[in-house]
């Protein structure tokens, strides 16, 4: 028996179909979740993030969801400050957290307990800042993939900070952010957890993915974004640039017909489930999930069970 605290991880690509299985597992193990989803914390931003109703919640008590406006910074650094202080709730309470979503790098963060240090940004932060205001986030994409290919592989160009941090990174010490990554993924964890990758076929993957998107515009997610611009929350906002905004932001400002921010909304959604797959395959010690093996959610649950048996989890 491990005398480490133990915690469940439920992740995998978007629209996998996470959020039906964590209520069953935290229902079955009396856990409580806290959202790895990097978009979900922020209110008003309901239907392009697919965030979880609260009458599908079942009961069950969820943490940084609707917990941030969405100009209010959230990052890494964040999210691990937040999710150290709401699991020792959960610990105090006698359950068990369990991490929910699709951010592998705050999972990784709290998982292997990375240490953040607030830091006052530097000369080559400022000039990397000012290299993508003037030339735009492609052109700093290809500078990272010029000195670190696997870095720019798992970042996307538009989540600039990130890029600005690799580079930044490489610069100041000469490493390569992903050497860092891999260095990270050696220390051992202070908790004894199981990491399950829920996955499946790629074709059905994006299947979900374009049926979620067209139901989320049955369900409004031009008024969703339109009410968000009318309350001054602009495209420049780290929150506004999250896949589901920026496209229909685009439409709306008459850049881009609503068809064709339809086709770029799936198409990078697609691509942002192929780079997730990337991450967690690139992970140490996960437990792959197949959804083409274990088809109904009653067999899910039996896999998922006796994984936590042997982990003597439960």
């Amino acid at each position: 028996m491990s005398d480490k605290r133990p915690i469940v991880v439920l992740t995998g690509p978007t629209a996998v179909g996470k959020t039906e299985l964590s209520i069953q597992l935290a229902k079955a193990i009396n856990g409580e979740i806290i959202s790895a989803d990097s978009m979900q914390v922020y209110k008003k931003m309901d239907i392009g993030t697919a965030k979880i109703r609260p009458e599908e919640m079942m009961g069950v008590k969820h943490y940084l969801i609707d917990e941030f406006e969405p100009d209010e910074e959230f990052n890494v650094m964040k999210f691990k400050e937040y999710t150290d202080k709401y699991m020792n709730e959960i610990y105090e309470k006698g359950k068990i957290p369990i991490l929910v979503g699709g951010t592998g790098f705050y999972i990784q963060a709290v998982l292997k307990d990375v240490e953040f240090k607030e830091e006052e940004p530097s000369d080559i932060r400022k000039e990397l800042e000012e290299f993508a205001n003037v030339h735009g986030p492609q052109a700093l994409h290809e500078r990272l993939a010029q000195i670190d290919p696997k870095s720019a592989e798992v970042i996307h160009q538009n989540n600039v900070r990130r890029v600005i941090r690799a580079i930044e990174f490489y610069e100041q010490t000469g490493m390569k952010f992903s050497e860092h990554n891999e260095n990270e993924k050696q220390k051992q964890s202070p908790f004894n957890y199981v990491y399950f990758v829920l996955n499946q076929d790629r074709k059905i993957l994006y299947d979900r993915i374009e049926k979620r998107i067209d139901i989320m515009m049955k369900d409004g997610l031009v008024e969703e974004v339109k009410s968000l611009i009318s309350q001054g929350y602009g495209r420049d906002l780290v929150s506004m640039q999250g896949l589901g905004y920026k496209e229909i932001v685009a439409y709306l400002e008459g850049e881009i017909t609503l068809e064709e921010a339809v086709y770029i909304l799936k198409r990078d959604t697609r691509h942002f489930a192929k780079r997730q797959i990337t991450w967690f395959k690139r992970e140490t010690d996960v437990t792959w999930l197949d959804k083409d093996i274990y088809k109904t959610s009653e067999e899910q649950m039996a896999f998922c069970m006796e994984e936590l048996k042997r982990k003597h989890i439960l």
